[in-house]
């Protein structure tokens, strides 16, 4: 049976770097793998990160949304049936910010996926600065993400101090009582550095396990959700940089977890990533001109207003 892991973990958690470090590793040990990237939103901006992990050990497929639940699941299923018939040693799934960890499970109990994998891993990926507040569908996700997972890798710890680690750590513990699960989470974490992760790390990452564990079910808990996608913007390097600030500060355009997407600057690609707290802009080798904005109760027109782009247009 063909070993599936998978990566989760909230908006902006750092999940797709990890996935670059983790396939790397797996590579290096002679592994053949899959990487399924299962995004809720119609348009993919992590795909483009992952592209230099091509190769004759490596392929990437990908699961887009834009479509209801139901169809999303669907898909899904059909990518998986079509990816186990390729001779990988494993498969990664890396979904998006937003999904719901059950439906992996259950999607994986169907035939004829029940007789084609096994389950290996379930990693969660936290922010080791994550906010003291957060709404309950945020709150929802963040506790089913780590509820049954086999490890729980802190990210972006070098930036965060001892007391902040402590608040995240403790906001995990509230969360986790909020949907009425007593499982005890404290030696499955990882709280370290990404750079300094030697092979006991990964040996305990990669032989991690999943642990199923009982929890009240929210339900509905992507409805409040939203993705306004730009494509083909055309702006400079400072113009997005201070367009972007200035929709994250303006309370009007909704609850903005994250900003994510491409810049072209010449013939470079820079790729950028916001959130309340910073923002991050770095050069990459291939790219798209795509800009992502996620949040809850979003005021799109609102948004849009400082792009100048009344539309998406494919």
């Amino acid at each position: 049976m063909v070993k599936i892991d998978l990566i989760t973990g909230f908006l902006g958690a750092g999940k797709t770097t990890f996935l670059k470090k983790y396939a790397e590793y797996l590579i290096a040990k002679g592994q053949n793998i899959g990487i399924l990237e299962n995004d809720f939103g119609a348009v993919n901006v992590d795909m483009m990160l992952l592209q230099d992990l091509m190769g004759d050990n490596c392929e990437l497929e990908m699961v887009s949304g834009g479509c209801d639940a139901d169809c999303h699941r669907r898909r899904f299923k059909t990518k998986l049936i079509a990816m186990g018939m390729c001779g990988y040693d494993r498969v990664i799934v890396e979904p998006s910010g937003i999904f719901d960890v059950d439906e992996f499970f259950d999607t994986l109990r169907e035939e004829p996926l029940d007789q084609w994998y096994e389950i290996g891993n379930v990693i969660a990926v936290v922010d080791a600065k994550l906010p003291d507040e957060m709404s309950e569908n945020a709150d929802y996700l963040l506790a089913s993400e780590v509820a049954g997972a086999g490890v729980i890798l802190f990210s972006k710890v070098q930036e965060a101090t001892e007391q902040e680690i402590e608040r995240t750590k403790a906001h995990i513990g509230r969360a986790m009582q909020r949907i009425k699960c007593d499982r005890q989470l404290a030696d499955v974490m990882i709280c370290k550095d990404w750079a300094l992760l030697k092979e006991e790390d990964y040996q305990k990452i990669m032989t991690s396990g999943y642990k199923p564990a009982d929890h009240v079910k929210l339900s509905g808990e992507q409805d409040g959700f939203q993705s306004v996608y730009f494509l083909n913007l055309g702006m400079t390097e400072e113009k997005m940089r201070q367009t972007v600030s200035a929709v994250l500060q303006d309370a009007e355009c909704g609850k903005i977890f994250r900003v994510k997407g491409f810049i072209r600057k010449d013939d470079k690609w820079l790729e950028l990533n916001a959130m309340q707290d910073a923002m991050t802009v770095k050069e990459v080798e291939k790219g798209q001109e795509v800009l992502i904005v996620i949040g809850e109760e979003l005021n799109e027109e609102k948004i849009r207003t400082y792009f100048g782009q009344k539309e998406l247009t494919l």
